[in-house]
């Protein structure tokens, strides 16, 4: 290797791992842009699926955890906190379906503390990047996480509506960011 490229990649590990996989941050780039196209252009159907694919994962889970103790049981294992689990999962699941409106509220907290906590962390990733490869993308994608998450604690309640709105145009900005970040970390690679 020479040329500019040479520097950077041989004495920043993380820029030259991130430089190679250039694709895979390309996609999730799509990736999120196609969602947040589908969840600001379609909301209410994006939060019933959500809160349907919830209720059925955790029916599914709660259904496996009682089949697991009660094959434990079988083999004088211990089972009862394997059975609670399946119960209480079940029971969540019921919830979900039969009060969607509690579900989204506790959804919506769940997706406030996930986007405070991989902005952060991307924010601290950024400045482990030089400018040249992207690094104010992925400030840029750390703080749209971050305040994305802070606005649904203080708002929690504006509504199902609102809520695809905004993970809508948090999904359409993270990718877009995500997207220009892929293709500058591949620009750094030798050609």
């Amino acid at each position: 290797m020479t040329g500019p490229n040479l520097s950077i990649l041989e004495f920043d590990p993380m820029i030259a791992v991130l430089a190679r996989n250039w694709w895979a941050i390309a996609i999730r780039g799509v990736l999120g842009i196609l969602f947040g196209l589908v969840a600001l252009f379609l909301p209410g159907a994006t939060m019933l699926s959500l809160v349907l694919v919830f209720a059925a994962y955790t029916f599914v889970d709660g259904v496996f955890a009682i089949i697991s103790a009660v094959r434990a049981a079988g083999q004088h294992e211990r089972w009862g906190v394997v059975v609670v689990e399946g119960i209480v999962d079940i029971a969540v699941a019921a919830i979900a379906v039969l009060w969607p409106g509690i579900t989204v509220v506790a959804f919506v907290l769940l997706i406030a503390a996930w986007a405070i906590v991989t902005g952060g962390l991307m924010l601290w990733a950024a400045f482990r990047l030089d400018v040249d490869s992207g690094r104010w993308w992925f400030v840029l994608g750390g703080v749209v996480s971050f305040a994305y998450g802070v606005l649904l604690i203080v708002a929690p309640m504006v509504g199902a509506l609102v809520l695809t709105w905004w993970l809508g145009a948090y999904a359409l900005i993270f990718g877009v960011a995500l997207l220009v970040l892929a293709f500058r970390l591949r620009a750094r690679l030798p050609h």
